[in-house]
């Protein structure tokens, strides 16, 4: 189902260097290589499958999407104002629906003078032809109705710059306006709020032409690769995608844009780039927290009164109870206080002052095995390996890879 366009994207018009980007295979010589490349991999394949639609203009998106990486990365955008940049994505989001329709609905003819006067009449607030609310509703009901209109030669038109009531004759003239008039008026009560002297006004009319003029073949992704450029060459310095110590690469990263975005996968598919890219990451940065874990529970299977399951389960009975023991499909009643092998707290029904019930079946692995080894009254501490806790996954303030320790008292089965 498609998306309603109500507020169109900030994009910002650059002109392509004419670059041509292959798909191709390349080499990678070391872990850094292939993260970066399954990197870019990963994220060139979810725009293929979110943004491009249009397989005859794939290589000359790509070109543009590539380049544009490029002069993100290498600080050759020129910054503009939030004005600017939204007045230049709804321009070039009209010169979009003169090829492809309104909101590219191919059976809705755009009309530029109804769509940019209400544009205009949206940014002053003026409510004589339709109210914000109104151009919502009539727009929401209409956006998703079968074909209704057939799609003639699109009416082309600058912004004006004064308001002016207009004269809806058709269904089609109101859908344009309804549009412009949203879209207006989300830049007119936001960007537009404290523009006393219109100075603003003028400057967001003067950039919607401008982006009427663009030539770029998909001006959406051209400015997120300028970001993503961008944000990569900000985080080079603090190491890739923020982790301490991992050189970025960026030729690297964007040819795997461009193989993901062209579907090549004869080197790499998506679902192993995604995996390997998790995997790497992971032990890049929790892999101290893995093996501080590792070492915690290779010494403390040593001591004294600690007994150590086939799983790798550790526990230590503080007292034994002489009830019933439950099984996995049982719901129990406890009291417990979790920490972290550094004593760190991060949950405790006995702080609180207030027992939990929970089904066996319904908690991590180390909990299910281990609480069906306690009588009710039992008192145990279970030292619980992370692939028997929340393993990669965070939970609140447990980091990914934790081993866990917990004073768990049964108090009964329910």
């Amino acid at each position: 189902m498609k998306k309603l366009p109500f507020l169109l994207m900030a994009i910002v018009a650059m002109i392509s260097c004419g670059n041509t980007y292959e798909a191709r295979n390349i080499m990678l010589h070391d872990q850094l290589d292939s993260l970066n490349y399954a990197l870019g991999i990963v994220n060139g394949a979810q725009i293929k499958m979110y943004y491009l639609t249009d397989s005859a203009k794939l290589d000359a998106t790509v070109d543009e999407f590539a380049q544009a990486l490029t002069d993100g990365y290498e600080g050759k955008i020129k910054e503009k104002t939030p004005v600017q940049m939204n007045g230049e994505s709804i321009g070039q989001a009209a010169k979009m629906f003169e090829s492809q329709g309104l909101a590219e609905r191919e059976d809705w003819q755009y009309n530029g003078k109804l769509f940019m006067q209400g544009i205009v009449n949206g940014l002053k607030l003026d409510t004589t032809v339709m109210t914000n609310e109104v151009a919502r509703e009539y727009f929401q009901q209409n956006y998703y109705n079968e074909k209704s209109e057939v799609k003639s030669k699109p009416i082309i038109a600058k912004c004006p710059s004064k308001v002016k009531t207009v004269a809806l004759k058709t269904q089609i003239d109101s859908l344009n306006y309804a549009l412009g008039y949203l879209n207006g008026y989300g830049m007119g009560t936001q960007l537009l709020a404290a523009d006393e002297d219109g100075k603003q006004f003028k400057e967001l009319v003067a950039a919607i032409n401008t982006g009427i003029k663009s030539s770029a073949v998909n001006p959406q992704l051209k400015q997120m690769a300028q970001q993503i450029g961008k944000s990569i060459a900000e985080q080079e310095e603090q190491g890739l995608l923020g982790i301490e110590g991992v050189e970025t690469r960026f030729e690297l990263i964007r040819q795997g844009f461009v193989n993901g975005m062209k579907g090549y996968e004869e080197q790499l598919t998506m679902q192993q780039a995604g995996e390997y890219v998790q995997t790497t990451i992971d032990a890049k940065r929790y892999g101290d927290v893995k093996a501080e874990g590792e070492r915690f529970l290779e010494e403390n299977k040593t001591k004294p009164g600690i007994i150590t399951t086939e799983s790798g389960l550790q526990y230590e009975v503080l007292k034994m109870g002489k009830g019933k023991r439950p099984a996995a499909t049982d719901k129990v009643r406890v009291h417990y206080h979790g920490t972290l092998i550094d004593g760190t707290v991060f949950d405790s029904s006995v702080e609180r002052g207030e027992p939990i019930s929970f089904g066996l079946n319904q908690v991590i692995a180390g909990w299910t095995e281990g609480v069906q080894l306690m009588p009710v009254g039992s008192k145990f501490r279970f030292f619980i390996p992370q692939e028997l806790g929340y393993g990669s996954h965070e939970a609140g303030s447990i980091p990914p890879y934790s081993t866990l320790i917990f004073e768990v008292e049964l108090l009964g089965i329910e």
